[in-house]
């Protein structure tokens, strides 16, 4: 689910943490780690509280990972505003980021915003946080490694009709061979190898 995180509510936490049936990956938009840049936005949140609420979440629910939303080089956006950001993609970890270079849309406040950051320097921190995605990503899979996961198989791979794709209660993408009369069941699957955007394994 994608809720505004004021509006992500202690029942709710209680009802996803108590279920089977609801996957354990929440996407959280974030849009920027800066308190200045998320009054400037009207987000309603601070990073402070958007921190308590995913260690909030962390705690109740086992297992639990966050998905989010980051915007880049929004109008006045400093580099102390963008390192805010930064450093709270790395406290929260994400399993996964869409992340977007601020565009101007005709009609809203931050279209008459004053701009004095260069496009170049907007890709640069994009990268940036895609860098400190990727590592931080490779991480989690490591840790995945030898672990046996409960994998719901999807259907056959695009690359290969001898391998298939299914995926963990928390959205990773998890590759291994099976076969058609697997499709649409669950499979406990052990994790042998990392390979960034997905990882593999085999069924045991």
């Amino acid at each position: 689910m994608s809720p505004h995180p004021k509006d992500f509510t202690d029942d709710l936490i209680d009802v996803i943490s108590k279920s089977k049936k609801i996957s354990k990956q929440i996407h959280l938009p974030l849009q920027s780690g800066s308190n200045r840049i998320l009054q400037l936005m009207n987000r309603k949140y601070t990073r402070e509280y958007y921190i308590n609420l995913v260690n909030k979440i962390k705690e109740k629910c086992t297992n639990v990972n966050f998905s989010t939303d980051i915007i880049v080089g929004f109008p006045g956006e400093t580099e102390e505003d963008f390192i805010d950001t930064l450093n709270l993609v790395n406290e929260v970890k994400f399993d996964q980021i869409f992340m977007y270079i601020y565009s101007k849309r005709s009609g809203t406040k931050a279209a008459i915003m004053e701009d004095f950051t260069e496009y170049e320097e907007k890709v640069s921190r994009l990268i940036r946080i895609k860098k400190d995605f990727e590592r931080l990503t490779s991480e989690v899979n490591d840790k995945m490694i030898d672990k046996e996961y409960s994998i719901l198989v999807e259907g056959k791979s695009k690359t290969s009709d001898e391998y298939y794709t299914g995926r963990t209660n928390t959205n990773k993408i998890v590759i291994f061979k099976s076969n058609d009369r697997d499709i649409g069941k669950i499979k406990k699957v052990k994790i042998t190898n990392n390979n960034l955007w997905y990882v593999t394994g085999e069924i045991v």
